[in-house]
């Protein structure tokens, strides 16, 4: 599925099919901690997923549309590259993004939910990582001055790099650990007691509560780059080290 925003500039999405999983870390993960369970198990439906983090060429393109809510700077990014994600960009920014393209194109595009987000990463694995045991330089970018497990070390190379520099996983995605921080739709909570099971995102009443973010960055050890690791941050915060990527609900579509 290919988006087309203007001015030659294209956002590709990966159609992921519905399944069950299981969704947090078991007891005995490396590095495990509390906030990544109890495992339970989550019936996703099929959506499509960006096959990128968004990059700076569509967030420049997708900021000139017109305002919903929010104001877009068109250049936010610390590290300067049309392929290199977007990041410095808050919660609201985000969804502001999502808001102008849905309003452009007719697809109701969205952030992803925590459950949709883990699911795709996983790609049908169980391991701390959709490549495996363990995480290698050379196929993701963190700080690989430290291991995990009986990983080597390699190069940190203090930066993010453009976009599917990586090899994909098995549902066509690319950078899943590592590069950018992404942000999910849901509000943080401190464990998965009373999670949703449908893979819909974890809402609360308060708009100003905490949000989280998947995936690890370029500056994050290996041990936060895991397919279950999850953080809290605020959605007013712009790091240099936060992008985001897309989701839609398919087929469906604005009425």
């Amino acid at each position: 599925m290919t988006e087309e925003l203007g001015g030659g500039i294209t956002l590709d999405l990966m159609e992921i099919p519905g399944g069950i999983f299981t969704m947090g870390s078991p007891a005995d993960e490396l590095y495990r901690l509390q906030r990544e369970g109890p495992q339970h198990q989550v019936r996703v439906p099929a959506f499509a997923m960006g096959k990128y983090a968004v990059t700076q060429a569509q967030w420049r393109t997708v900021a000139a549309l017109p305002k919903v809510a929010e104001s877009l700077n068109p250049s936010p990014a610390h590290f300067v590259g049309d392929h290199r994600p977007v990041e410095k960009v808050s919660w609201w920014e985000a969804v502001e993004f999502c808001q102008r393209l849905s309003a452009k194109s007719g697809v109701a595009y969205r952030l992803p939910s925590e459950a949709e987000w883990e699911y795709a990463c996983r790609a049908g694995t169980t391991t701390p990582f959709h490549v495996g045991a363990t995480l290698t330089a050379d196929l993701a970018n963190y700080r690989a001055t430290s291991a995990y497990a009986n990983g080597p070390k390699g190069n940190y190379r203090e930066e993010t790099t453009v976009v599917g520099s990586f090899p994909a996983n098995a549902f066509g995605l690319y950078d899943m650990h590592g590069n950018v921080w992404e942000w999910c739709a849901d509000y943080w909570h401190d464990s998965y007691e009373g999670a949703p099971t449908d893979g819909s995102a974890w809402l609360k009443d308060n708009l100003q509560a905490v949000r989280l973010l998947r995936g690890g960055s370029w500056s994050d050890l290996p041990r936060f780059c895991r397919s279950a690791f999850r953080y809290p941050y605020f959605p007013v915060d712009r790091l240099s080290f936060i992008g985001f990527r897309l989701s839609c609900s398919a087929p469906r579509t604005l009425g």
